[in-house]
């Protein structure tokens, strides 16, 4: 890890991974573990080039930095896009990481079509009129559908996906009848999907899913749901690995 000033309501977090570390900014939105859960949910193969759409701090791309060939992040807010840019040198992932800011909603200004094998994104979760929007504009922008919907999202990955390609996204459940439509208004097909608990007796708050570019219509695998938390609060065992705890 080079070394690093930190700015103004900045603060360094380990990464608890590959001796890594992410600055995150406590006025802005900072990754959680939705964003961990993504960047393990889907395996990266080294040949893969591949896209996050929204990147925040830039956080999904440090942690699969190692598997794949190469990794562009797309992030609309100049703040968090620099953010993304310092994090990528910090940890000396230049070759492998390069951060663009733009607006994915214009996706044909930031890639060529079809060029990537991976598609990933952890979306804004609420629309619009769902719910009260943080105060904060960088928070807000994270969780409601400010800048981008979700028919946005899966527009831009089905543009820039090759044939075959994978898609990923983590969510929310109470969407998964829009999630499965826009999707399949994308010629994506839904291919895996896990729901995400916070104890074993609490109904899903996230969800997991990954569709195919082309695949053919169903063959849709319900994987065994992740639960995060034990009946003590503590983290349960697949958590803590994937944390890197164990």
């Amino acid at each position: 890890m080079r070394e690093v000033a930190l700015r103004q309501d900045e603060r360094l977090d380990d990464l608890c991974f590959h001796g890594r570390h992410i600055i995150q900014n406590t006025k802005e939105f900072c990754f959680s573990l939705d964003a961990v859960l993504l960047a393990h949910f889907l395996p990266i193969k080294a040949r893969d080039h591949v896209l996050e759409l929204g990147t925040g701090t830039g956080a999904i791309p440090l942690l699969i930095a190692d598997a794949a060939s190469h990794i562009e992040a797309v992030e609309i807010s100049p703040v968090m896009a620099e953010l993304a840019a310092r994090n990528v040198y910090l940890n000396g992932l230049e070759e492998k990481i390069a951060v663009r800011e733009g607006d994915y909603r214009k996706i044909a200004d930031l890639c060529t079509a079809e060029t990537f094998d991976v598609v990933l994104s952890n979306p804004p979760y609420r629309p619009l009129l769902c719910g009260k929007a943080s105060g904060r504009a960088g928070v807000a922008r994270a969780r409601h559908e400010l800048t981008a919907t979700l028919a946005d999202v899966c527009r831009a990955a089905r543009y820039a996906l090759r044939y075959g390609g994978r898609f990923a996204m983590v969510h929310i459940p109470e969407r998964l009848a829009e999630i499965f439509a826009a999707l399949r208004a994308n010629q994506m097909e839904p291919k895996r999907l896990r729901l995400i608990q916070p104890r074993e007796e609490k109904e899903p708050n996230l969800l997991l899913v990954e569709a195919v570019v082309g695949g053919a219509s169903g063959g849709l695998r319900i994987l065994p749901p992740l639960i995060v938390h034990e009946a003590d609060g503590r983290y349960t065992r697949e958590v803590r690995q994937i944390y890197g705890m164990e």
